[in-house]
């Protein structure tokens, strides 16, 4: 029975592409229309079957990661891109898989209220799991976040290097300036402005690893009385800032914690302040986080839609002085990181095992290939209290980083050096 079930599933989803299924009892049926992509996989028993009916988004993920889904290295993202484009072009599911997305996407307001007991459990869930795993396949600068290709050939090293310089151009940072890093990560971003910028940075996070490595990098920097790093939830800070900068954070914030979030950024913002939020977007209606990723990868979390965002944006009282969505950013920067991560999976699996680095596997493919196939980008929300806060045109974007505030105070940039 499951066996049709899932056959019919299957025929009514793969419209395009040439999906090989090979079944429990060694028989293969073809799906799609005989054409790119290709890709295949081997069901290894009806159990499986039976799961991929049921939650087909979980199963194939914890089916994957249990070896009871057999996909060739080779093939994973193959096989997950044809699915992602598949769905994203028309495929249809049956009309119960539907209703359960709408149930959970109903449901969000409790699983996703991240408390400030809950918001620590979960970042502690992913980011606290190694810093030397990250160190594998991140850049230098431990940015864990989308990178800024001005050219898709370039190192991962450079588009992290000109996602903080776009950034801090948006910023539009002075000497002396008062930052908050809301979720500082490693600590990379809040160096930078103090090292580049003159900024003073105060930088949060709910990560134990990642603040003890943020702190010894300030040491080692010569930056400790310009950055300040703490284990602090964002709705705890207090006091006023110039800037307010706060990359790849949003995304764990959850669905009904969103008007808590910009209401607290325009509570924490000067009158004539400048915001840069920079998260994963959906350019779709909202819907709702995968099963597989809740579970495994980032409980808690939720990519928004610019729907769910515009409102409450409006509703703290600030400005949207600009707008832009980075579009196949982010596929790039995860190549690069699967990459790295492929180069080293034998010592990570010493560090792990053969699970951890399936799951891992798993979660870098659907992730590059949700960012090719599907409506999913990154947003520059630049926010501000006074519409005069910024200039009117994007022209400044092209003034090198530091020029802005070095000619104003009547020095060049090297000279500040």
């Amino acid at each position: 029975m499951w066996d049709r079930i899932l056959n019919d599933m299957l025929r009514r989803l793969v419209t395009l592409g040439d999906l090989r299924v090979t079944w429990p009892d060694g028989s293969e049926t073809r799906y799609g229309a005989d054409e790119p992509p290709r890709a295949s996989l081997r069901l290894k028993d009806p159990g499986i079957v039976r799961a991929l009916c049921l939650s087909p988004v979980l199963a194939l993920g914890e089916g994957y990661m249990d070896g009871r889904i057999e996909i060739a290295d080779e093939m994973l993202n193959p096989a997950l891109g044809l699915l992602q484009r598949a769905r994203e072009r028309g495929g249809r599911m049956p009309a119960w898989i539907e209703t359960l997305n709408s149930a959970r996407m109903a449901l969000s307001v409790f699983l996703q209220r991240n408390t400030p007991l809950t918001a620590r459990a979960n970042v502690a869930h992913h980011y606290d799991i190694s810093d030397d795993l990250y160190r594998l396949f991140l850049d230098a600068d431990m940015q864990y976040s989308c990178a800024y290709f001005t050219d898709p050939e370039m190192s991962l090293e450079a588009a992290q290097e000109a996602k903080k310089a776009l950034i801090a151009r948006k910023l539009r940072l002075e000497p002396g300036m008062r930052v908050l890093d809301i979720g500082c990560g490693w600590g990379g971003m809040a160096l930078t402005l103090a090292r580049d910028h003159g900024a003073r940075v105060l930088g949060v996070t709910l990560s134990q690893n990642q603040l003890a490595t943020a702190q010894a990098r300030a040491e080692a920097a010569g930056l400790a009385d310009r950055v300040e790093f703490r284990l602090q939830d964002y709705r705890d800070v207090r006091d006023s800032f110039d800037r307010i900068v706060s990359v790849g954070m949003l995304e764990h914030v959850g669905r009904p914690q969103f008007r808590t979030y910009f209401r607290k950024v325009s509570e924490l913002l000067a009158p004539e302040g400048v915001a840069l939020i920079h998260t994963i977007g959906l350019s779709s209606p909202p819907s709702p986080t995968s099963p597989w990723l809740a579970k495994y990868i980032f409980p808690g979390g939720y990519v928004p839609a610019m729907s769910d965002l515009a409102p409450e944006i409006e509703r703290a009282g600030l400005w949207m002085a600009d707008i832009e969505v980075l579009r196949l950013h982010y596929a790039w920067t995860i190549r690069h990181w699967r990459q790295r991560f492929e180069a080293s999976r034998d010592r990570i699996r010493e560090m792990h095992d053969d699970r951890f680095v399936r799951m891992f596997r798993f979660y870098l493919a659907a992730c590059e290939t949700a960012f090719e196939e599907q409506r999913q980008g990154v947003f520059h929300f630049q926010l501000t209290k006074e519409h005069a806060a910024v200039p009117v045109t994007r022209d400044y974007l092209a003034e090198p980083p530091g020029e802005r505030g070095a000619r104003r105070h009547g020095r060049t940039r090297q000279a500040a050096e």
